[in-house]
């Protein structure tokens, strides 16, 4: 696990100017190797989904570097950073996000449909197998319970076999058993397809299983 997949060079986020400017991210400098499932723990206003978002090009970086694969996403136009979105990142928010018209299936395909993608279907029956949304399969997201939806995104997430994860607070609205489900699933499938995991959380237990945790702080990210 050596490969770097992910890193940063002094990137730096700044919100508004003069008085009122807030340093979100101040030269943060870390690396990720493919395969790793890192943890970002802080304070709320810490600056930790800032970075997530950074990383996952939904907000651009003032100044710095963010270096995906060998080419840095921060040069980047928006049309190669839609590609780069849909075809490299997971995302994984504490909302849900599902589309309440469209049963579970056409939820979880729909990064898929959208893409003009084939739909690997033994991919997706593994992926509802793992999640236990096989009998749901055609119900919609109202008729599921809160960890329910959370693995119908996370199996959005992954339908598209992104090498890079990126979870924010993704048990935040769950109880202690879905949050450990939720964590195990997402640990076996990055075992499995040695994908990258960078999962953003508030809680200890969660964080104490990554392979390394980094601490942000008035912007300022630092590991252990």
């Amino acid at each position: 696990m050596d490969d770097v997949i992910i890193r940063t060079e002094n990137l730096t986020k700044q919100y508004g100017k003069g008085e009122n400017a807030l340093l979100a991210l101040n030269n943060v400098n870390f690396e990720v190797c493919t395969g790793e499932f890192i943890a970002v723990t802080g304070e709320s206003g810490s600056g930790k989904t800032t970075l997530l978002n950074c990383l996952g090009s939904l907000d651009k970086a003032t100044s710095g570097k963010i270096i995906v694969n060998g080419t840095d996403i921060t040069k980047q136009n928006d049309n190669e950073l839609s590609v780069y979105r849909r075809k490299k990142i997971g995302f994984i928010f504490q909302a849900y996000n599902l589309i309440p018209v469209l049963n579970i299936e056409e939820n979880i395909v729909l990064p898929l449909n959208l893409d003009n993608a084939d739909i690997d279907m033994e991919y997706l029956n593994e992926l509802l197998d793992v999640t236990g949304l096989k009998r749901k399969r055609e119900n919609f997201p109202h008729e599921l319970s809160g960890g329910q939806q959370q693995r119908v995104s996370f199996a959005r997430a992954l339908i598209h076999k992104p090498p890079i994860i990126l979870a924010d607070e993704p048990t935040g609205n769950l109880d202690s058993k879905n949050s450990r489900e939720i964590i195990t699933i997402l640990k076996n499938s990055i075992k499995k397809y040695n994908q990258t995991l960078v999962l953003i959380t508030h809680d200890g237990s969660i964080a104490a299983q990554a392979d390394r945790i980094f601490r942000i702080s008035d912007g300022i990210l630092t590991e252990g």
